[in-house]
C-alpha cells in the first residue's frame, strides 16, 4: 500500500474515534486533561489534512490507483457524514441542514457512478470544493464553539449555511452536467 492510500485508510479509521470523542460524556469534559472539544477538533483537523495530502501526494508521486480513486471520496463522505450527524446529536447543527448536505452527497455519488458506468467522468467543480471547505470550517468552528470559544459558534453557523447553499447549488450543477451526457 502506498502512502496516499495509507492516508486515506487512516482517515477512515479516525471516523469512529471522532464520533466516540464527540458523543461520549467524559467527566469534566476532559480527555487526559484536555478539553474533549480540542481533542475532537484535532482528530477532525488531522483527518481533513489527510484528505488534502493524499491527493497531493498521489499526483506528485504518480501513485494514483483505482483503490485511491474509489476510497478517497468514500473516506471523505464517511468523515463529513459522521461529523455532521454527531453535531446534530450534540444540538450544534440543525438536522434539516445536515439532511440536505448528506442528501446531496448521496445524490452526487449516484449520478457520478452512473456516469462512470457510461465511461464519462464528471469532475469535481469549484463549487464542490468551496462546499467541502465550508463544511470543514463549519464542523471545526461548531466543535470548538460548543464550550471553549463561543464566538466560533457564529462562524460555524455561517459556514454551515454556506455549506448547505453550495451543496444545493453544486448538486443542481452536477445534475445539469449529468443530464448532458444522456
Amino acid at each position: 500500500m502506498n502512502l496516499p492510500n495509507a492516508l486515506t485508510v487512516g482517515r477512515i479509521f479516525l471516523v469512529p474515534l471522532l464520533v466516540v470523542v464527540l458523543l461520549t460524556k467524559f467527566e469534566g469534559r476532559l480527555i487526559l486533561g484536555i478539553h474533549k472539544e480540542l481533542v475532537g477538533a484535532a482528530i477532525f483537523g488531522i483527518a481533513s489534512l489527510t484528505d488534502v495530502l493524499d491527493g497531493y501526494l498521489a499526483r506528485r508521486r504518480k501513485q494514483i490507483t483505482t483503490f485511491g480513486q474509489l476510497m478517497d471520496p468514500l473516506a471523505d463522505k464517511l468523515l463529513i457524514t459522521a461529523a455532521f450527524i454527531s453535531l446534530v446529536q450534540m444540538d450544534l447543527a440543525p438536522a434539516w441542514m445536515v439532511a440536505v448536505i448528506i442528501g446531496r452527497e448521496i445524490f452526487v455519488t449516484v449520478i457520478r457512478s452512473i456516469a462512470h458506468g457510461k465511461g464519462v467522468v464528471i469532475p469535481a467543480s469549484w463549487m464542490g470544493k468551496l462546499k467541502m471547505t465550508a463544511e470543514v470550517v463549519a464542523i471545526l468552528a461548531l466543535i470548538l464553539g460548543q464550550e471553549l470559544l463561543q464566538q466560533f459558534y457564529v462562524v460555524g453557523t455561517i459556514a454551515l449555511w454556506v455549506a448547505m447553499l453550495t451543496a444545493t447549488i453544486s448538486g443542481f450543477d452536477y445534475y445539469r452536467r449529468f443530464a448532458r451526457i444522456g
